[in-house]
């Protein structure tokens, strides 16, 4: 392996590396994925994505349990909660979908090989060299199946080109370092072995917002600190303050505008202390979750010894083929400007091995979704009406409620709406924005159509089953030209 002459190393196994290597290989290309962690899939997979939606769902049917079930006419008794066995779950999940991407990647014949990856330069044949330190083995039950286990000191790969693949990691409060007991990151957030009294969350984004859902549904006192006058402030306005509104009824409390100067430890409880913009206030809590945002991985991997260009935020600059600074190196996902989401670095994978074997692939930055997994859920696409009005386009703008629509009634989750906003004078789709019912689901149909340039006229004409979630995404595009028929 270490004398063999690779088409492609690419570093890191999350959603970006891992689909990257895979498209590598369908096209023909030699490849081997440097992996420092014992399975693979990355931060979404192992602590992100994966177990918080594995959390979400469990607290979301206790949360059911003792509010809807009656509703319907399901009496049982008092609900209790296992965490251990909830938590069990939960890598239950992320355990099964490792092992399928180890699969994935022993069917498509590409090397994984288990350590730290660092840029070596290249040889007297130009070829890039990847030197792999050992790390701790992997254990057998984490699925680990690499054709490589490296237990030399040093591996040496050797690659006509490397892929940067290895994500971003949670960033600090300034002063307040991560102590994974009291001041912790969401990866801690979805391990605890007890559900806590009082937490508070620093950050009111969609990791936030997220976690504290799963906390306060099993009981906790949930307060989030945001430094914006509202949270989500990449959402569309309505949209985001119609979140708001929801999660204050289930009980999380929010203070906005507010900044957190210092958390002083107390045993194993915290006392943080904020300014809310009326002098400094102290609030005691069991811990401190702190997801104020992400920051790229780019430490310790030869890049600025070998004079990669980094910019003023500590990404990846990289040309439209993703390729950086050092030919033959690129980089993709959480390394490069733009939304931190694994379906980007997936995409952005994909295009940049297809130009590598000459396509003409493109990601269509536009019209990457994003969605928050709350109750209900917050999903949107393409322009915000904020950005519309501040950027001056022209647009119409329908809306329907759930509250009429069937299916919704009958799963008694009423709550929320579709937006959707078009141009005034092309009527192509310009921006689609749900809070409500598996709006992470029902977002995928205005992807679809504003990818092929599509218009409001045209979601509006588009049969819909009856009953069904999607008729309110009809409705709202009748109703951007005043026809919708339920509302």
């Amino acid at each position: 392996m270490p004398d063999e002459h690779l088409d492609l190393v690419v570093i890191g196994a999350g959603p970006g590396g891992y689909v990257a290597a895979i498209r590598a290989a369908q096209l023909g290309m030699k490849v081997a994925v440097v992996e420092k962690r014992a399975t693979p899939g990355g931060v979404c997979l192992n602590e992100g994505c994966i177990p918080s939606k594995a959390l979400l769902d469990s607290s979301e049917l206790y949360a059911q349990s003792q509010d809807k079930f009656a509703l319907h006419g399901i009496t049982i008794g008092p609900a209790a909660i296992d965490l251990d066995a909830m938590m069990r779950r939960k890598e239950g999940v992320v355990r099964k979908l490792t092992d399928g991407i180890s699969y994935l990647l022993k069917k498509n014949k590409i090397t994984l090989v288990h350590g730290m990856a660092r840029l070596a330069g290249r040889n007297s044949d130009g070829l890039h060299l990847v030197e792999v330190s050992a790390v701790a083995a992997a254990s057998p039950e984490a699925g680990q199946q690499s054709s490589v286990e490296n237990t030399a000191d040093v591996l040496n790969l050797q690659a006509r080109r490397v892929l940067l693949a290895t994500g971003s990691e949670a960033a600090a409060l300034p002063g307040i370092p991560f102590d994974g007991q009291v001041v912790v990151t969401a990866r801690d957030a979805l391990c605890f072995e007890r559900i806590p009294d009082h937490l508070v969350i620093a950050g009111g984004g969609y990791i936030g917002l997220e976690l504290g859902s799963v906390w306060r549904r099993l009981g906790s006192r949930v307060t989030v600190m945001e430094m914006l006058p509202r949270i989500l402030p990449g959402m569309d306005r309505q949209a985001a303050d119609s979140l708001y509104r929801s999660l204050r009824k289930q009980g999380i409390e929010f203070k906005l505008g507010t900044r957190i100067n210092a958390v002083r430890r107390i045993g194993s409880k915290a006392i943080v202390q904020f300014n809310a913009g009326t002098g400094g206030e102290e609030i005691d809590c069991d811990c401190v979750l702190v997801a104020v945002g992400r920051r790229p991985l780019t430490a310790g991997q030869g890049l600025e010894e070998l004079g990669v260009q980094l910019d003023e935020k500590g990404r990846v600059v990289v040309d439209a083929d993703y390729q950086t600074s050092l030919p033959g190196l690129y980089a993709v996902g959480d390394l490069l400007p733009g939304p931190m989401l694994a379906h980007k670095a997936s995409e952005e994978g994909l295009v940049c091995v297809e130009r590598m074997a000459g396509l003409h692939s493109v990601v269509e930055y536009e019209y990457i979704p994003g969605v928050v997994y709350t109750w209900p859920e917050g999903a949107s696409v393409g322009k915000t009406e904020e950005q519309l009005k501040e950027s001056g386009v022209p647009f119409n703008a329908g809306r329907f409620n759930f509250a009429g629509n069937g299916r919704a009634r009958c799963m008694d989750e009423s709550e929320g709406f579709v937006k959707i906003l078009a141009h005034v004078e092309t009527d192509r789709v310009l921006g689609v924005h749900i809070v409500g019912p598996r709006a992470s689901e029902l977002i995928a149909a205005a992807v679809s159509v504003m990818s092929f340039g599509g218009t409001a006229r045209d979601m509006a004409l588009t049969c819909y089953a009856h009953p069904t979630l999607a008729e309110a995404i009809k409705e709202a595009a009748l109703d951007v030209h005043k026809e919708a028929i339920h509302a």
